[in-house]
């Protein structure tokens, strides 16, 4: 189809056409040339005053070797503009068939794949503003790689990757168009805190160091005396660890050492570091994506994990006892800043594999919403890169100095995306704004709703009764009354729903924080939400010195007979104070005495509640009033640990009856 005219002034890079035909920004075009042959250009804006004029940009031709070759003579006056063929369009950009498909070129049915090799040599990085699309993204690339084998490992701050594990049934329809379908993805492997994040196996980092890394871990900056003291108390260490660098220390003689101490004390108590650590082995393998949750930890701490992590794979790869993998990075700007606002303590590493991890097969992608507050030296390394709607005028800046190829107009237009387009360089010669392709995983990137609605079977049957319904904070079991129909080996006659008031008591231990709920009709710890199983605390206050000091043995004995407690310097008196503890229900007594399981004596943190509280809307009947005084309850608890926050809530319990 004819768009119209070339006029005016004409270079070999630049040109102008009166448009006579409906013609769009960046549209691609193709124009006949007496000595190229068909030449692809792209329109990169449209002035209208009493005409329509179109200001295009020259892309090249294809040359006897199937390489684009920019034009050497300038069109001639007249020539007739025409609307790119899908075809030409393929063939001139010559785009990778067997690459990571990510969707198709804006306003075309073609498909935009990029070059893996590219990937894995050659850096990604995906820009944009809050909102605009960036983890959806990076989840559509994520899910080509794993598609194609490539080990792959995720540093996730906010938790949101574990959807890669669900299919979209969502977006089922726009998949269609597609022509996909949803998909779970099973070889995906979790590893955080497990008492922030349940489910997640247990991250474990090597608790062994160079001299170098140790001072990199500490927090804040080392005085020379604090460096000296340091590298004096670890020049005569064979194993340099936390504990061993701190019996060093506490034999030097300066007060700097104190610092020194606190700080690694500080390290060792995160319960991250630890001889028995994950196998990294493990954790990259051909087919699986591991997933690095961070969810809850603190910012400083999540530094110091990505940068004993990405330094000891870096070090593995390069002897190549792991193999090639491809990283993503979310949240770039906290781990790899700006030298301008702060040195983190994993920029260091981060400039390292952005700049050599090319040579030993180490595929980096960052993402960051805000470009301006990325490592220059980060951001200039990735060839690629992804971006969608940036608003801010550093962060522009930041992206027009760092991408090669970006055209003022094309810059300009970054800040009018639409949600789910994307400009893309470094696929081919020139910058192609790509509508990005639906996700066949769930999206677990989505804003917090402040509402949730509960889809319990048979309690939200009609809308209006649902809307009378009363918001309540509720904490649930992760079975639903369909799964205990399905594990039950009995009839059920019918499962009630019953609403046992309650707190989430916010806990602090030796530095650990964990949640402790306690159902408030009796007062006592619910131990396992699933069985609804409660546990009593002890009122300690009530018992003599003789009574506390039985329990003390007969958890340290596990069982017992009265003979253990006396060879344990106990006076020969102890009957009436057994018998006492056995009707009070502390100990148990059969063959032997043991304590009792229903009080709580010790290592309350091994009672945590994972749930957490949701704002739910239920239908439900049976709601029980709290009978339990919380001051005693509170009094009580405070003995075992530090109490921080607490919330009421309600628990839901299923009542089977058969």
């Amino acid at each position: 189809m004819i768009l119209g005219k070339i006029f005016g002034k004409i270079t070999t890079t630049h040109f102008n056409f009166l448009v006579e035909k409906e013609t769009k920004k960046f549209e691609f075009i193709q124009v006949p040339h007496k000595v190229y042959d068909y030449v692809l250009c792209q329109v990169l804006e449209i002035e209208r005053t009493d005409k329509d004029i179109a200001k295009c940009i020259v892309i090249g031709y294809k040359d006897d070797r199937g390489r684009i070759r920019p034009i050497r003579i300038p069109f001639d006056q007249n020539t007739e503009v025409l609307k790119a063929d899908d075809d030409f369009i393929r063939g001139i950009i010559k785009l990778d068939a067997q690459g990571a498909y990510v969707g198709k070129l804006e306003g075309r049915d073609i498909d935009i794949n990029l070059d893996l090799k590219k990937l894995l040599t050659k850096h990604v990085a995906i820009l944009a503003k809050s909102g605009a699309g960036k983890s959806y993204t990076v989840g559509v690339l994520i899910e080509e790689i794993i598609e194609k084998k490539v080990p792959t490992l995720i540093i996730d701050p906010h938790g949101e990757y574990s959807s890669l594990k669900y299919k979209n049934e969502e977006e089922k329809e726009m998949l269609a168009k597609f022509n996909l379908e949803p998909k779970a993805y099973t070889n995906i492997q979790e590893y955080g805190d497990i008492n922030l994040n349940p489910g997640v196996r247990p991250l474990k980092l090597n608790n062994q160091f160079s001299p170098h890394e140790l001072v990199q871990l500490i927090p804040g900056k080392l005085s020379n005396t604090q460096m000296g003291l340091m590298y004096s108390a670890i020049k005569h260490l064979d194993i340099v660890n936390f504990t061993n660098v701190i019996l060093a220390l506490e034999h030097e003689e300066s007060n700097a050492k104190w610092t020194l101490i606190n700080n690694l004390e500080y390290l060792n108590n995160l319960d991250i570091f630890t001889d028995s650590f994950l196998s990294y082995n493990e954790l990259i393998q051909p087919g699986k994506c591991s997933v690095i949750n961070l969810k809850g930890i603190s910012p400083d701490v999540q530094e110091l994990i990505v940068y004993k992590l990405y330094k000891d794979l870096f070090e593995l790869r390069k002897k190549e006892k792991i193999p090639p993998f491809f990283t993503v990075i979310e949240e770039a700007h906290n781990f790899a800043p700006e030298r301008s606002f702060g040195e983190g303590h994993s920029s260091k590493i981060m400039r390292t594999i952005a700049s050599e991890g090319r040579k030993f097969g180490l595929g980096l992608c960052i993402v960051s919403q805000r470009p301006a507050r990325v490592d220059k030296s980060v951001l200039s390394q990735c060839t690629t890169q992804i971006i969608l709607k940036v608003t801010n005028p550093n962060d522009l800046k930041a992206i027009s100095n760092s991408v090669e190829g970006i055209t003022a107009e094309s810059e300009d237009e970054v800040k009018n995306l639409p949600i789910g387009t994307a400009l893309i360089t470094g696929i081919v010669d020139m910058p192609l704004f790509v509508n990005i392709r639906p996700r066949k995983s769930q999206h677990g990137g989505h804003a917090a709703q402040i509402l949730e609605v509960a889809q319990e079977e048979k309690f939200l049957e009609k809308v209006q009764e649902f809307e009378e319904q009363e918001l309540l904070p509720i904490i649930k079991p992760k079975i639903t009354p369909k799964d205990i129909e399905l594990m039950s080996d009995k009839e059920i006659e019918n499962i009630q729903l019953t609403l046992v008031p309650g707190y989430l008591f916010l806990c602090s231990e030796k530095d650990q924080e964990y949640n402790i709920l306690i159902e408030m009709v009796e007062g006592e710890v619910v131990v396992d939400i699933e069985q609804f199983t409660t546990r009593k605390l002890p009122e300690l206050d009530r018992l003599d010195k003789k009574e506390v000091r039985i329990l003390q043995l007969a958890y340290k004995l596990k069982k017992f007979r009265e003979g253990d407690l006396i060879k344990q310097g106990l006076s020969l008196d102890i009957k009436e104070s057994l018998n006492g503890l056995v009707k009070k229900g502390f100990i148990q007594k059969d063959e032997h005495y043991k304590l009792s399981d229903k009080y709580i004596l010790s290592h309350l943190s091994k009672n945590a509640c994972y749930q957490k509280i949701k704002f739910l809307k239920i239908n439900c009947q049976n709601k029980l009033e709290p009978k339990a005084n919380l001051d005693k309850v509170k009094e009580m608890l405070s003995k075992f640990t530090t109490i921080k926050d607490q919330r009421e809530c309600f628990i839901v319990k299923y009542d089977v009856k058969y």
